[in-house]
């Protein structure tokens, strides 16, 4: 898996917020485009590239059929399905590895690079991450009364608790893996072959996985 480094939003927080748009009835590649660059305008992470005038970025799935065109026009940004027409700039990406290039950028070469490197932006802390994902999974039927997140990094574990109440969800992993699944840049079934571990009930593994999907796809 492809590792993001965790760092502190930028001078750009500071700026007004772009909107990004998507399609009324998205598909999932552009339900996770959608939530990824408002995440990277929520954190302050929002490359320069989208104050230019207008683009369109073509990203594509490298193993599905799945595509997208993301439109920059005078800072705004639209995510819509499909790509209909041909486009400044064309990106194949590994949806499942944090848009992991799996070929060469084509076509305007510096758009394609802002586009990426918003859809690529640092991940918060993974303890932002987590509070955020308690957050936003609250009102889901079934969630635990208590997450404990146990961050496993070199100055040996962290913990951190939201909730309380009889039912109880652990999750441990490194930093960058809880971060991952926290924000949605990650599966959750994917970070666990990849050495997350859990701990809970079957019913409280379903519903962890759709809290990872809504945080994910922003549903």
């Amino acid at each position: 898996m492809t590792e993001t480094p965790t760092i502190a939003p930028g001078p750009a927080a500071q700026r007004a917020p772009a909107p990004i748009e998507i399609d009324d009835d998205a598909t999932p590649i552009v339900r996770l485009l959608g939530r990824t660059l408002r995440d990277a305008v929520r954190l302050g992470h929002l490359p320069e590239v989208f104050d230019r005038g207008i683009g369109t970025v073509a990203v594509r799935s490298h193993n599905t059929p799945q595509a997208a065109t993301v439109t920059l026009c005078d800072g705004a940004v639209t995510v819509t399905g499909g790509v209909f027409a041909p486009a400044d700039a064309t990106l194949v990406v590994d949806l499942e590895a944090r848009f992991a290039l799996t070929q060469d950028p084509d076509g305007d070469a510096d758009l394609a690079d802002g586009v990426l490197r918003a859809l690529q932006h640092p991940l918060p802390s993974w303890q932002a991450a987590a509070e955020r994902f308690w957050e936003v999974t609250r009102g889901i039927r079934g969630i635990p009364d208590v997450l404990i997140a146990v961050a496993q990094g070199p100055d040996g574990p962290q913990e951190a608790r939201f909730g309380s109440g009889p039912t109880t969800y652990r999750m441990v992993g490194t930093p960058d893996a809880l971060a991952g699944v926290f924000t949605g840049a990650d599966y959750l079934l994917t970070s666990l072959d990849s050495g997350l571990r859990v701990q809970g009930t079957l019913s409280q593994v379903s519903v962890m996985t759709a809290a990872s999907w809504k945080v994910r796809f922003d549903v």
